[in-house]
């Protein structure tokens, strides 16, 4: 740029020094032959000037147009070869800058955790993203990495797509997830909704069966079908997005745990969400994927009756907690499975019993206490298409009423506790401020 400037002003300087030139001599030689040679020679050397100066015109617009193309399909190349990452399923490394100018500065939060909380948020190319803000330093960004690489290679129809992800060193980590139109679980099948979703409705019952079939489907696949077997290990409504047809994926991998394919058991401290753990979490026995096979059942019960499995009831003499999948596996005995499903599907009508039988049979299942007696995914699956016939659950103690959900609190006296095959010991762990957490255990009985 200085280069060209100075060519500029040596290229006018010589023009007006040759004119200067001729001038005097004009006025000095009069019309002298000296005088001719002099214009001669001058008005060639201008000629000259005027040449070299339309060429280099001409140079430089074209090296202009070539830089201009270059840039242009830098940008294209850029472009085509992120479209590329993502349909290959590799994550992209964005920079914190990025997504703090897609999320408007993290303004739009769609969702929170005890460790993270969900925005949402469109990047360049106006692809609306949900990004994950991860303040807990569970570990180190080389194990951040590779739990993100093996998140991304999972490409299932049922499993929400993870687009990218962000460190940053000493600070928050981001997964960048596709965003999916019809928000959470929760927002259609409780009757209040979710509280960071203003989408409300009663989901009918042909789709709530679709859904169950639509998770299992996803979790058989992180359990039988990748390299390293993943367990999600937070199963439960919140966790469960519906696209625009209402199908169901899987999503929030933020707890999620890699197993080898030789390894059956791992040990771990507690993590989850109250309502939804599975009782190995507090036998210290170690986990594996029957685990999420138990916060399965629980949410096919909360999908069947549109309400908490675990919640603070009250009548005029006192306040006591209600504990859904006892009162499911009484009303199974007592022939009355109709009376567990959600109200306001029953007031509609079209609720088909033979469908309603079949998934508590396998909510039920799957709720077993001992982890043996739980099936795999795969087999839940082929139960809820028909392929392989359901029997009749065993009947269950449900020692353990809300696995994580009992605190030091006053409401406790109106719950008997019971002392069974496990000791009445209490396990103690900080509970966070939200309900995914590690809490007080007691052995209790369901009421």
């Amino acid at each position: 740029m200085m280069e060209a400037k100075k060519s500029n002003i040596i290229t006018v300087g010589a023009l007006i020094s040759l004119i200067i030139v001729i001038a005097v001599a004009r006025i000095f030689l009069k019309l002298s032959r000296a005088f001719f040679l002099i214009a001669g020679a001058g008005i060639a050397a201008i000629l000259a000037i005027f040449i070299w100066v339309f060429v280099q015109y001409h140079r430089n617009n074209r090296g202009r147009l070539m830089e201009s193309n270059s840039v242009s399909n830098g940008r294209e190349l850029q472009l085509g070869f992120s479209f590329l990452r993502r349909v290959a399923g590799v994550p992209t490394k964005f920079r914190y800058k990025e997504l703090e100018m897609a999320t408007n500065n993290f303004q739009s939060m769609i969702g929170e955790g005890a460790s993270a909380s969900v925005y949402k948020g469109k990047l360049d190319d106006d692809t609306l993203v949900a990004v994950k803000r991860i303040t807990a330093e569970q570990h180190g960004e080389k194990e951040f990495k590779a739990e993100v690489a093996a998140i991304a290679s999972a490409q299932h129809i049922n499993l929400v797509r993870l687009l990218g992800y962000c460190c940053v060193v000493g600070g928050p980590k981001f997964l960048v997830y596709e965003f999916i139109q019809n928000g959470s679980l929760d927002s259609w099948i409780f009757p209040h909704g979710s509280k960071y979703s203003s989408l409300q409705g009663c989901l009918p019952w042909e789709l709530r069966y679709s859904v169950t079939i639509d998770i299992a489907k996803a979790l058989a696949y992180l359990h039988h079908d990748c390299r390293s077997k993943i367990l999600h290990l937070d199963v439960k409504p919140e966790n469960i997005l519906l696209d625009e047809n209402f199908r169901a994926i899987v999503t929030d991998f933020g707890l999620s745990k890699l197993m080898g394919k030789n390894e059956s058991r791992v040990i771990m401290s507690v993590h989850g969400t109250r309502g939804y753990l599975a009782p190995e979490w507090l036998l210290e026995n170690g986990i594996c994927e029957k685990s999420d096979i138990y916060s399965y059942g629980m949410v096919v019960l909360e999908i069947i009756g549109g309400r908490r499995n675990v919640r603070l009831m009250e009548d005029d003499e006192e306040r006591y907690w209600s504990y859904f999948p006892r009162i499911v596996s009484e009303k199974e005995r007592q022939g009355k499975l109709m009376e567990i499903v959600d109200e306001r599907l029953v007031r509609n009508g079209g609720i088909d019993e033979r469908q309603v039988r079949l998934l508590v049979h396998v909510a039920l299942w799957c709720i077993q206490e001992d982890p043996k007696l739980r099936p795999s995914m795969a087999c839940v699956v082929e139960m809820l298409e028909g392929h392989v016939v359901v029997d009749k659950p065993p009947e269950t103690e449900m020692i353990i009423v809300d696995l994580l959900s009992m605190d030091h609190n006053p409401i406790i006296d109106h719950i008997r506790v019971k002392n069974a095959a496990l000791t009445t010991s209490k396990v103690e762990i900080e509970r966070p401020s939200t309900s995914n957490c590690s809490l007080s255990v007691s052995i209790l009985s369901g009421r």
